[in-house]
């Protein structure tokens, strides 16, 4: 197993995410690689979740290559960035892609800021 796979399978069973309470929507997530297309399907009704692996019309959807998926699912990408790089293309609600990204585990900090030899940031 994948971690995106253990991602999407800790979202299903997770059921409600306060941190989206005010959204709804459904977003399709494509991600392209060696084994061909995989998909998993969010829908979002005020916070609740429904994960599903349905290729059917969203929303929002948003495709990525494998590599792109686990760096977001492990915390080691910003979806924003990688977006404005084009390594994630969205197509439809823009917005709700975004909304989407609270989901996502926070970039580790290690790394993220350059420091200094004596210790502190540049």
């Amino acid at each position: 197993m994948t971690s995106t796979d253990a991602f999407f399978d800790k979202l299903s069973a997770m059921g409600y995410n306060a941190r989206l309470g005010k959204v709804s929507g459904s977003v399709r997530i494509d991600i392209r690689g060696d084994g061909g297309l995989r998909q998993w399907r969010i829908d979002i009704d005020r916070g609740h979740l429904r994960v599903s692996r349905d290729g059917g019309p969203a929303s929002a959807v948003i495709t990525c290559s494998e590599r792109t998926a686990e760096a977001m699912v492990t915390g080691g990408m910003n979806g924003l960035a990688a977006i404005n790089r084009g390594e994630i293309l969205v197509d439809g609600e823009l917005a709700l892609a975004l909304q989407l990204g609270r989901l996502f585990p926070a970039r580790a900090q290690a790394g993220a800021r350059a420091r200094r030899p004596d210790g502190g940031a540049r």
